[in-house]
């Protein structure tokens, strides 16, 4: 069974910053592209920052120059460095795998549960 765990949300104040990892569980052969996603409330769910297994990036703009995604492949895990952080990046944030393979079945998609951000004073 693949699972996608997310860690490292929580409170902070504006301008602060927070680190979160998603690691990947299971009997993982490769995963193609693995990011991350937030829905604020009242909000549809918006891609935040991905990147490939090559480490290419993609961010949102509203993230540009703030967030930083990275990824350890041995391990299956993916990170989101967030800096200067602003009350409207309150929202939950998700973890997305596309393409992910296992001895057995290949995943297209896979989401994590999900793990809350607050940006407040």
């Amino acid at each position: 069974q693949v699972q996608l765990v997310e860690s490292g949300g929580g409170l902070v104040q504006p301008g602060g910053s927070l680190r979160l990892s998603c690691a990947a569980s299971g009997t993982i052969v490769s995963i193609d592209a693995m990011g991350w996603y937030r829905q604020a409330p009242g909000k549809q769910r918006e891609l935040v920052a991905s990147i490939t297994s090559a480490g290419n990036t993609n961010y949102a703009d509203s993230v540009k120059g703030r967030f930083t995604i990275s990824r350890d492949n041995a391990k299956n895990t993916v990170y989101l460095q967030m800096n200067s952080l602003k009350p409207e990046d309150t929202a939950v944030y998700y973890c997305n795998a596309k393409n992910l393979a296992t001895m057995i079945h290949r995943h297209l998609e896979v989401w994590g549960r999900g793990t809350l951000v607050t940006v407040s004073s």
